[in-house]
């Protein structure tokens, strides 16, 4: 999947899953599990053992999903994470090197960023979303919107302590992604391997997305009277 193709599913659904667990096998179960909920996205981070290899192995078994690389901080890592199929690059900081790389190779990168300067310096660089983080603990959703506010013009995706009360709020204050990590695939679901836990939360989140940016086009169309 090419990155004009990868920036519209991202804008579709609006949520990325960031599965970050001690195995293996649990992020395997996990991307599948909310594969089959019904958001075709996920990103496996690199704290994860044998990160590369579940890239590979999900790319594999399920070519419909895009598969990203998270926790990506250097170009040797990001080289390797492109090599073993990841569809985009992600971190919680800002590597210029490693954006860099995903614009010369094509592929849709958002680096993490808090401050105003970082955000500047990210989109002039190139970033295709700039990934807000840690958003929760500088002010939550009214942070967004602070940011947005001179920034209309850059695609953000809200990050760090999203949950199922705020999720909406993300979306309303102009994030145009979500990204969710244990409040979408709790470690004890899947450790235990609830699916069904796990699919109720993905269908949960999918529809606070849906029904916040339908409220969101409301308002923003004017009322004449």
């Amino acid at each position: 999947m090419n990155r004009e193709a990868v920036r519209a599913r991202i804008e579709e659904i609006g949520i990325i899953p960031g599965v970050r667990v001690s195995a293996s096998a649990d992020a395997e179960f996990a991307a599948e599990a909310i594969y089959t909920g019904g958001i075709p996205i996920v990103e496996i981070t690199m704290t994860v053992p044998n990160a590369l290899e579940v890239i590979t192995q999900l790319v594999r078994h399920v070519p419909d999903m895009i598969v990203g690389a998270g926790s990506v901080l250097d170009t040797h890592t990001a080289r390797a994470c492109l090599d073993a199929g990841a569809g985009f690059l992600t971190s919680t900081g800002l590597d210029l090197d490693v954006l860099e790389l995903a614009v010369k190779q094509n592929v849709v990168c958002f680096p993490g960023a808090l401050t105003p300067t970082e955000v500047i310096t990210a989109w002039k660089a190139g970033a295709d979303y700039v990934k807000i983080f840690p958003c929760s603990q500088l002010g939550g959703d009214s942070y967004i919107k602070a940011l947005k506010a001179p920034f209309p013009q850059v695609p953000m995706i809200a990050a760090g302590g999203v949950n199922q009360m705020t999720a909406a709020n993300f979306i309303l204050a102009g994030a145009s992604a979500i990204g969710v990590g244990t409040e979408l695939v709790p470690r004890d679901a899947i450790h235990a391997r609830r699916k069904d836990q796990i699919l109720e939360l993905v269908h949960r989140f999918v529809r606070i997305v849906k029904n916040a940016r339908s409220q969101s086009t409301r308002e923003s169309v004017p009322t004449f009277r």
